[in-house]
């Protein structure tokens, strides 16, 4: 799944040789394997992390996952019908982590995108990380490989490289991502997480899945999973809200002491989706401190943003379905930021979410009450 066969991104310059240019992507030129090993003048920002020539991390359970992935989460009908376009080249570019979901509803779109880069060589099978995710309404234990075999179909695979549970909030179960009753409430669902999280063991024995991780999943909630008795598997990595203005820095050292990766959703602000996004929270991208760092290295600010959440040790995941803005995020490794530059950014945390979700807030495994 990160291999150099299918040219991906290859280690470059991470963190050395700042201000060299790379020569293409495409080429896969680039193979020698190297170590994420930061200089003395980043050593207190930067978590060790070792990476092989195309810029994967070696999870607990022994597999890797490459260090940025692309995000498919589509919010309307008109994003959805770029998605496999966007995809496509996200592959050609050289992105070989691909995060996905069974509720963005575009699994068929991003399998065809997938297949077709298999189809004309530019990829294996191998080569694709894919990231599938467990919705809320399958977290029953005996409706949770139910889920995953609907997004195998779908995405025409016969494996997913990682499956996580999308959220602890459990909803009723049925035809309905997201049941209402007749008032407009969303009905909740009560499923003991740790029975969830066995049916998530049991699909991995099966061979449905190489690796299996958590989404949303708060300090508390995480060792509810990490205690549970006759654990076989941990969870490999746990996928946050992660910016700038919410840099999850007590949430990070817990999962770094339990070897347990975090990965960043939301990396570089949102969409401002009006429905699940908090409207006051800055644009992310526009805060002048930010763009003071990104001028300084000659970089755009969301550059800077998911530079930032690698130097940490976190995975990375960015949106877009602009091939020039694809382009542009695979210079993430072409340079590096200073010890203080890191600081200036941690100095931008206000502890403010984008993501609101106040349909959940009186579920009682909401994530975010937590602190």
């Amino acid at each position: 799944m990160c291999r150099g066969k299918g040219g991906g991104l290859q280690n470059r310059h991470l963190p050395l040789a700042v201000g060299k240019r790379p020569r293409s992507l495409r080429t896969g030129s680039y193979s020698s394997a190297a170590k994420f090993q930061p200089s003395a003048k980043t050593q207190g920002n930067l978590q060790e992390m070792e990476l092989d020539k195309d810029l994967c991390i070696k999870m607990n359970d022994g597999n890797k996952i490459p260090a940025v992935g692309f995000g498919t989460y589509s919010p309307d009908e008109v994003q959805k019908s770029k998605c496999k376009e966007a995809t496509k080249v996200a592959i050609e570019v050289g992105f070989r982590h691909i995060d996905g979901a069974f509720i963005y509803g575009v699994e068929e779109e991003v399998g065809q995108a997938i297949r077709e880069k298999i189809a004309d060589g530019t990829v294996k099978r191998e080569d694709i990380f894919y990231t599938g995710k467990l919705w809320s309404t399958f977290h029953r234990p005996e409706l949770v490989r139910s889920c995953l075999e609907q997004s195998l179909k779908k995405l025409q695979f016969e494996y997913v490289d990682l499956f996580i549970i999308h959220n602890p909030m459990s909803l009723k179960p049925g035809t309905d991502p997201i049941p209402k009753d007749e008032n407009g409430k969303v009905i909740f669902d009560v499923v003991d997480l740790c029975q969830t999280w066995e049916a998530m063991e049991a699909c991995k024995d099966a061979g449905l899945v190489k690796s299996i991780g958590v989404s949303n999943f708060n300090m508390r909630q995480l060792e509810m999973i990490l205690n549970k008795p006759g654990l076989k598997y941990k969870p490999v990595l746990n996928q946050v809200e992660c910016h700038p203005y919410l840099n999850q820095s007590k949430l990070l050292a817990f999962c770094k002491s339990n070897s347990i990766l975090l990965e960043a959703y939301c990396a570089l602000g949102s969409q401002r989706d009006k429905n699940w996004i908090d409207q006051s929270v800055p644009v992310l991208l526009e805060d002048p401190v930010l763009g003071a760092v990104a001028k300084k290295h000659n970089r755009s600010p969301a550059l800077v943003a998911l530079r930032y959440q690698l130097q940490r040790g976190i995975v990375v995941l960015f949106k877009s379905f602009t091939k020039e803005r694809i382009e542009e995020n695979s210079q993430v490794f072409d340079f590096q930021l200073s010890e203080e530059d890191m600081k200036t950014i941690d100095g931008m945390n206000k502890n403010r979410p984008y993501v609101l979700l106040e349909q959940f807030l009186e579920h009682p495994q909401f994530p975010f009450r937590d602190k």
